[in-house]
This record gives C-alpha cells, sequence and structure tokens, in this order.
C-alpha cells in the first residue's frame, strides 16, 4: 500500500500521515527526512543533494526522485509507505510515477485532506508557540491555563511569524499555484480519494481507513 498525501500547509495532513503510518505499520517518509538520512549517512545521493542545498538551491526533481526511489526500495517499506510532502509539483509526480512503473509498482491512493483557506488560516493564526519549550497551544482548541504563559515552562507564548494571517496567506497562494495541479493528476490516474479536513481528526482518520479498507 503506498500512500502519497496532499493538503495545503496547516491541513493536518502530516498528523493523519503518521496515525496511518503506526495503525498499518509502514514508514512515513518526507523528502526532507530523507535528505537529512543521505545527507548523515555521506551516500553519494546525498553529496549530491548536499551540494545544492549548500548554495541555497532546491535539489533538482531528478535527484529527489532518485533519493525517495531508493528509499521505497529498502525492506521496511515492503508493506508500504506514506509520502508526505513529495511530490510537490506535476513534473515530480510524473518522475515518481515513471520510476515506481519502471519497477513494475505504483501508487495506491493519494489522499488529499481537504480545508477551506479561511478555515487553515483562523487554525494557524491561533497557534501560540512557547519560546521556551517550543509547546504549542491553540487559543480557542487548546489554550493554555495559565493565559499568555506556558503550562510546562512558564514562558511567554507568541504567535509565531510564520503563523501570521498575511504569512498563511501567502503560503497558501504558493500552494495554490504549485501543489493544487496534483489533485487533478491524480484524479486523472483515478487514485485520488478526498476527505473533509475541517472535522475532528479522528474522524478525518476514520475517514481515511474506511477509504483504505473498502
Amino acid at each position: 500500500m503506498k500512500i502519497v498525501m496532499l493538503g495545503a500547509p496547516g491541513a493536518g495532513k502530516g498528523t493523519q500521515a503518521k496515525m496511518i503510518a503506526a495503525k498499518y505499520e509502514i514508514p512515513h517518509i518526507s523528502s526532507g527526512d530523507i535528505f537529512r538520512m543521505n545527507i548523515k549517512n555521506g551516500t553519494e545521493l546525498g553529496k549530491k543533494a548536499k551540494e545544492y542545498m549548500d548554495q541555497g538551491l532546491l535539489v533538482p526533481d531528478e535527484l529527489t526522485v532518485d533519493l525517495v526511489i531508493d528509499r521505497l526500495s529498502q525492506d521496511d517499506c515492503k508493506k508500504g509507505c506514506i509520502l508526505d510532502g513529495f511530490p510537490r509539483t506535476i513534473p515530480q509526480a510524473e518522475a515518481l510515477a515513471a520510476a515506481l512503473e519502471a519497477r513494475g509498482d505504483r501508487l495506491d491512493y493519494a489522499i488529499n485532506v481537504d480545508v477551506p483557506d479561511e478555515n487553515i488560516v483562523a487554525r494557524m493564526s491561533g497557534r501560540r508557540t512557547c519560546t521556551g519549550c517550543g509547546a504549542t497551544y491553540h487559543i480557542i482548541y487548546n489554550p493554555s491555563k495559565t493565559g499568555d504563559t506556558c503550562e510546562t515552562c512558564g514562558e511567554t507564548l507568541i504567535l509565531r511569524d510564520d503563523d501570521k494571517p498575511e504569512t498563511v496567506q501567502k503560503r497558501l497562494s504558493v500552494y495554490h499555484e504549485q501543489t493544487q495541479p496534483l489533485i487533478d493528476f491524480y484524479d486523472g490516474q483515478k487514485i485520488l480519494k478526498t476527505v473533509d479536513g475541517t472535522q475532528d481528526m479522528n474522524d478525518v482518520f476514520a475517514a481515511i481507513v474506511r477509504i483504505l479498507e473498502a
């Protein structure tokens, strides 16, 4: 069972990916994790990726796909895996599909956690992060019992710059421009499944499980 998770930043796809990985005992794989692992282990692919990253450049699609396919070839992926944060663009999706096909393999599901932009802005702009231990709260869904300070360490809670409404809107614009087309791509491949991400986290998970076990 090979799954790609789709959804805007703040839609909760990473949380769902971890829950699916735990339930089905398959690896939760992000391209960032793959880069870090290969660089840490000094692999040939890792060295190539590091050259680009050290110059502040994006790692080319071809190299990124090579890294992902290498990761999918490892023993812990025999039962399947969840890709989170990759592919991000149509060229990456096409390269991934071609590389899997060359191995006689394919993706089974692309699960889109759908949340309207206004919900995401409200969700993220309500987040508060502790300046001390990094714990996160939400002024509506999970407020700190001690007001503007952290329940754990007592340090001040702040609204991070990347959670401010104007920043979130910019990130959403980039998402719609670059990544939204993947929804049409996977719909065309008949593997797209969309779930309502505005529900409670456990209800979203139950909806995904129903899809996977249908």
